[in-house]
């Protein structure tokens, strides 16, 4: 049993694990590649200079370090966010997930539920994510970012509040 089956209550079905959309790495991935570009360029350079001894150690040792500053700042380190990012819907309750080292989240139970909407500009409808806004019972409304599917994952949560509302109607 991985995650986040190992979390659910007994009886719980899952209806949905998702990570964040991939359109949240793209930035990150172009850093990395022009980061990795200017590095191998660097070293072009200090190949073909005149530079020797601790002059020449010290210049690669700066660019290995400036490259490896920005490949783990802004290549491991968002990858990292991303992979450990849950969204979950199961028949009961909306769990998310994050954090790498400190994790953190939240579980609204699907009786508290107020309304569920969605939002999702030019870029987003390109990519099929968006924003899913989540009401519940007395909290200022949740936003989560980057959800893929959105209109899906809102129209599937409108269904199982429309489906509880039902069954406690008729128990």
């Amino acid at each position: 049993m991985g995650y986040p089956e190992d979390h659910l209550a007994a009886g719980e079905q899952l209806l949905i694990n998702a990570r964040p959309h991939w359109k949240q790495l793209i930035s990150s991935a172009l850093i990395f590649l022009i980061a990795t570009v200017v590095a191998t360029l660097a070293y072009s350079w200090l190949s073909d200079s005149s530079l020797t001894g601790t002059g020449r150690t010290i210049t690669l040792w700066v660019i290995i370090l400036a490259w490896l500053a920005i490949a783990v700042w802004k290549g491991l380190i968002p990858f990292l966010r991303w992979f450990t990012t849950h969204f979950v819907i199961t028949d009961r309750r909306i769990m998310y997930r994050s954090g790498i080292i400190t994790r953190h989240g939240i579980d609204i139970p699907m009786a508290r539920v107020n309304s569920v909407q969605f939002r999702h500009g030019l870029i987003d409808r390109a990519f099929k994510t968006g924003t899913l806004i989540i009401e519940s019972a007395s909290d200022d409304p949740l936003e989560f970012s980057d959800i893929p599917k959105v209109e899906s994952v809102h129209k599937l949560l409108y269904d199982e509040l429309y489906n509880e509302l039902h069954d406690e109607g008729s128990g």
